[in-house]
């Protein structure tokens, strides 16, 4: 493999590894740094893009005796487009007349600047400062490039990336697709919102009905609601001023127990805890304290990827790791479900209720088919979305999953509401006939 298919590997597999996340104004410090590419940022372009690069204690180290050639080193955006036709260049490198020793060189890039541009050929101390205009509407990622064997590099990289707001003239430091998301979280927050105002007047009214899970089930709610808000205003603020502050504080603490709460309460509900019976069995406990360490680190990992950058050369490690620790979680709660499902089945056998069990088998059986759809649609169709949306509407993969989950939380809410006769108790010796013939035929077909 020649040094041109190389760099541009390495480039695919940094777009791959770059989940989109808003822009804002950062500061990196890169250590004695030997990679090839160091990808910075994702950025949708829009009305007056600029991009902003302001390097500090920069310092060059070499194992070769003859100083590194400092073009060979620098900055330059490249797009989704660009990066396709590098691929198919790289793959078909005899009908490439385009092959180049260095990305710097590559005629689909849109170079920033190397450091042959810096003052004094980028010598130990030297900073530099420039303003980039992007003219071109398209999403770009922003890379750093050291082509130069043998070569490591220390520096401070001060990023600002942003687009103008053509009504006022104002920065906007959200990419192009994402702008919208201060209003849409708003938005979900107030349905929210609502849904919990409705579930306290529903739990007043049936208050004799009422059980723990359902006191549960309303916190549940209540930090969703919390989390949205302070994703809300957490997006906003980056928005206006590219920088974060205190509020992502409460923003991952609310993002920790939402993931926990919403875990717990499909496993209570799965295992029939507060409607059945007042306990967990064991097995169903080891179920929980799985969870909730797992969703711990799921948190850590999540801090990380929001808070560094694809720069930390472990960036796509804890992407593996968030994404991992998620489907364990979504795997987990899924048992306590089936257990349950299995158990009913054999107790319709032996203890002569088969209306009520029928009842209950036919409302597990609808909890465990919402279960997995809700897991499905925001694990994979959402990412699905994400990736094959166009860079300008990357707000509706949020969208749907919001409304994905306002769905899920409604049926949840709906199927296992305060009744004096919930479904769970269910028992119409009329019905016991017909119950029993069904789950004969149920258990013929199984």
């Amino acid at each position: 493999m020649d040094k041109n298919t190389l760099l541009i590997l390495l480039i695919s597999l940094s777009a791959l590894a770059a989940t989109p996340s808003f822009a804002e104004i950062k500061t990196t410090r890169i250590q004695s740094d030997t990679r090839s590419l160091i990808l910075f940022e994702r950025f949708g372009f829009g009305y007056g893009g600029h991009v902003s690069v302001t390097l500090t204690g920069i310092s060059i180290t070499t194992t070769h005796s003859s100083p590194p050639d400092p073009s060979l080193l620098g900055f330059f955006l490249l797009s989704d487009e660009e990066l396709l036709q590098a691929q198919y260049d790289s793959q078909n490198p005899k009908s490439n007349p385009n092959s180049v020793d260095c990305v710097l060189e590559s005629p689909y890039i849109q170079h920033l600047f190397n450091f042959k541009e810096v003052s004094n050929g980028a010598g130990a101390g030297d900073s530099f400062n420039k303003t980039f205009p992007v003219a071109a509407h398209d999403e770009y990622r922003l890379f750093f490039a050291d082509c130069a064997p043998g070569v490591s590099v220390t520096m401070d990289v001060h990023t600002e990336i942003y687009n103008l707001d053509r009504s006022s003239g104002r920065r906007d430091y959200l990419p192009i697709g994402e702008t919208q998301l201060p209003f849409l979280f708003s938005f979900f927050a107030t349905v929210y919102t609502a849904i919990l105002a409705v579930w306290i007047y529903v739990c007043y009214s049936k208050r004799l009905s009422v059980h723990r899970i359902h006191l549960v089930m309303a916190s549940l709610v209540l930090i969703k609601a919390l989390y949205l808000i302070c994703a809300a205003e957490d997006k906003h603020y980056v928005k206006v001023t590219g920088t974060p502050h205190g509020w992502d504080v409460l923003f991952y603490l609310f993002q920790f127990l939402k993931g926990v709460l919403l875990f717990t309460v499909i496993v209570l509900i799965g295992t029939g805890w507060s409607f059945l019976r007042p306990f967990l069995q064991e097995r169903e406990k080891k179920v929980l304290m799985a969870v909730i360490p797992l969703q711990v680190i799921d948190n850590i990992a999540s801090i990380v990827i929001g808070e560094t950058g694809p720069f930390i050369k472990d960036w796509v490690t804890w992407n593996q790791v968030f994404l991992l620790i998620d489907v364990a979680c979504c795997c987990a709660v899924i048992f306590p479900v089936v257990w349950s499902i299995r158990s009913l089945r054999e107790t319709s056998k032996t203890d002569g209720k088969a209306a009520r069990n029928l009842t209950k088998l036919t409302l597990f059986r609808k909890f465990y088919i919402v279960v997995v759809g809700y897991l499905y649609f925001t694990r994979i169709v959402v990412y699905a979305l994400r990736e094959i949306t166009s860079y300008k509407y990357q707000w509706v993969s949020a969208a749907a999953e919001e409304i994905a989950g306002v769905a899920f939380y409604v049926f949840l809410f709906y199927m296992f509401r305060p009744e004096e006769k919930n479904e769970y108790f269910v028992l119409d010796e009329e019905e016991e006939e017909a119950a029993q013939v069904a789950l004969r035929e149920e258990e013929f077909e199984l």
